[in-house]
């Protein structure tokens, strides 16, 4: 589900739409939305405004289910066809918010597990921030990995404010 207008100052990048975010035409309307929105400090209004915020997945479009029911990769066809075009239009973003591994290692070139990468934030703040899927399925992580929301989620909040400020760069 592409979402975006170039010179929006942040760009949230993940995986590729579920198949009920693809049907409804709105990235991250569900929970995990509602749990992006609060890891990012900012409400519906803001996230859904194009002028602000930018939203490009590895997949354009659902990539269908495996046969153990989850969900598949982004078809490397869709990076080959509209992701570097896609991503030279949104290269002035501000801020970079790149949600699970398949967004980790196409913008950051990262071949470590989510956990590894995420871990290592800081190596890339202020202008990106790798952050885990915010899927309820992810609830168990975060519980066993309390640094992230102790101290990524407050500098990202801060990132994200900045960002978003009249007078920022």
């Amino acid at each position: 589900m592409v979402w975006f207008r170039p010179g929006a100052p942040i760009l949230v990048a993940s995986q590729a739409p579920g198949l009920r975010v693809h049907r409804a035409g709105l990235p991250f309307w569900d929970r995990s939305g509602d749990r992006l929105r609060a890891w990012l400090g900012v409400d519906r209004e803001t996230f859904y405004d194009r002028d602000r915020i930018s939203v490009a997945p590895a997949a354009f479009c659902f990539p269908g289910y495996d046969g153990k029911g989850a969900d598949l990769p982004p078809p490397p066809i869709c990076a080959q066809t509209w992701g570097e075009a896609v991503r030279r239009r949104l290269s002035g973003a501000r801020l970079r918010v790149l949600i699970g591994g398949h967004a980790h290692r196409l913008h950051l070139g990262a071949r470590m597990p989510v956990t590894e990468t995420v871990r290592g934030w800081r190596a890339h703040a202020p202008t990106a921030f790798p952050l885990p899927h915010p899927s309820w399925r992810n609830t168990s992580w975060l519980r066993r990995n309390p640094w992230f929301e102790a101290e990524l989620l407050p500098a990202l909040r801060a990132a994200v404010a900045r960002a978003l400020a009249p007078d920022a760069p």
